[in-house]
């Protein structure tokens, strides 16, 4: 099982961190240890000062392929869930000024947080509302009609270069309102109205 993110693919999330908009998905991959299924307590790493939160919606892939269609992106994922991609934006900013790869700010132990899978049928993918709460305060509210790229989309682009396999987990991207998690924060994640992942942060 592997991480797949995709990165700028929400404008107004691109503009407030002073990022190009780009034409194609920005790709970044993370290890199977990055998973931190939902829990109750999740521990700020050591190595950082300024723990970033990024609520993404997140789809599960059910079956093998490569170079899949477009129009056959579809038929490879059942389910989807929200998930935090935390980054370690202190470290991620020294990396990108030395002209270093992201993965120590991004691929960390515990860096991809997931909730529990619903059947995506559940739901209507091309205007599917999510959000995430800080001590009750929301500061993330995204739609996917507002994703450049779509699910669909980045599949189809992403097996051009790498195989899917069965369980592998796609990031699709942050909206606006990034921030920093402190200790002793609740972060709550809605997809919908649906409470889905809750964190006391330590």
């Amino acid at each position: 099982m592997k991480f797949i993110c995709i990165g700028r693919n929400y404008a107004e999330h691109a503009l407030e961190l002073g990022n190009e908009i780009p034409e194609s998905p920005v790709i970044f991959m993370k290890p199977d240890t990055a998973l931190f299924r939902n829990g109750n307590q999740y521990y700020i790493p050591e190595f950082t000062q300024d723990l970033h939160y990024e609520i993404e919606i997140v789809v599960k892939i059910m079956k093998n392929g490569k170079y899949i269609l477009e129009r056959n992106a579809h038929k490879h994922y059942e389910e989807i869930a929200l998930g935090i991609d935390f980054t370690a934006r202190d470290l991620q900013s020294d990396l990108k000024k030395k002209g270093l790869p992201w993965e120590l700010s991004k691929a960390f132990d515990g860096s991809a947080v997931v909730s529990e899978f619903f059947p995506k049928e559940n739901f209507d993918l091309n205007n599917l509302n999510f959000s995430l709460l800080k001590n009750g305060e929301k500061v993330q509210d995204g739609n996917s009609s507002q994703m450049m790229h779509s699910a669909d989309q980045i599949i189809a682009f992403v097996s051009q270069y790498f195989t899917l396999k069965k369980g592998d987990i796609i990031f699709t991207g942050t909206p606006k309102g990034v921030g920093k998690a402190d200790s002793e924060d609740v972060l709550t994640a809605f997809l919908e109205d649906k409470e889905v992942l809750r964190l006391k942060m330590n």
